[in-house]
């Protein structure tokens, strides 16, 4: 699938099948990831890879919007670390973490995996959830949780272009 394709069919998949993402498949997401632009390509982030299903329940017993962790077969959190982005501002990790993820969302897509992203930052109760089951220490900020598996093929891609929206040379 080219690079387009990818961008273009990416959805948000909350619909898995509950079979096992091959680990060669999961390692290319993550070096999808760790490709991701940074300011000053100071990289301010690190990932934990979750496949134990245990796990993968309780995160979808304990945060909001990832009920569908329970039939994922694994769940990338992407870690944003503040000490190691430009000037060490915050701003700057999340934004590098961010790019990240996406890098991460699209190369699901182009392996024929389905993904879905699950806010943790800025909710401090999923936060702290997600500090406790996993040991993220206080200076990490869990951004995100990517809930990844085999797509039933319910979740279809939506077309998200809007003209409208876009202003020419000034606003």
């Amino acid at each position: 699938m080219d690079a387009l394709d990818a961008i273009f069919q990416r959805k948000s998949v909350r619909n898995f099948t509950g079979e096992e993402v091959p680990k060669e498949k999961l390692e290319l997401l993550l070096r999808a990831g760790m490709a991701a632009p940074s300011a000053v390509n100071m990289q301010p982030w690190e990932f934990i890879l979750v496949t134990n299903k245990e796990t993968l329940q309780s995160m979808a017993d304990n945060l909001p919007y990832a009920k569908m962790m329970s039939k994922a077969s694994a769940c990338i959190l992407v870690c944003a670390i503040p000490e190691l982005a430009h000037r060490k501002l915050k701003d700057y990790a999340i934004i590098d973490c961010s790019c990240a993820s996406q890098n991460i969302l699209i190369a699901a897509e182009a392996l024929g995996l389905g993904a879905v992203w699950t806010a943790v930052f800025p909710n401090i109760d999923r936060i702290e959830f997600v500090r406790k089951l996993l040991g993220v220490p206080k200076d990490v900020i869990p951004l995100n949780a990517i809930a990844i598996g085999i797509p039933t093929g319910e979740d279809q891609p939506k077309d998200k272009y809007k003209p409208e929206k876009i202003h020419y040379e000034k606003w």
